[in-house]
């Protein structure tokens, strides 16, 4: 999807919004939990988003709560 293309909100299930605002939607825990996966494997190998998702993983990490 480019910056520019929005989804539909009946095609979200969203609540109607201003035309204006973008809407942030929010993750479910495994939601939160597969992104924190996905970034904790990017930080691990070595290359130019390592630190990024190194840094994003810690913050994702002090929001959520631990898997159980």
């Amino acid at each position: 999807m480019d910056e520019d293309e929005y989804l539909d909100r009946d095609e979200t299930g969203g609540a109607p919004m201003d035309g204006t605002a973008q809407r942030l939607a929010l993750l479910t825990s495994e939601e939160a939990h597969d992104l924190l996966r996905l970034l904790l494997t990017v930080a691990q190998e070595e290359g130019p988003m390592s630190p990024e998702a190194n840094r994003l993983a810690k913050e994702i990490a002090a929001r959520i709560p631990s898997e159980n």
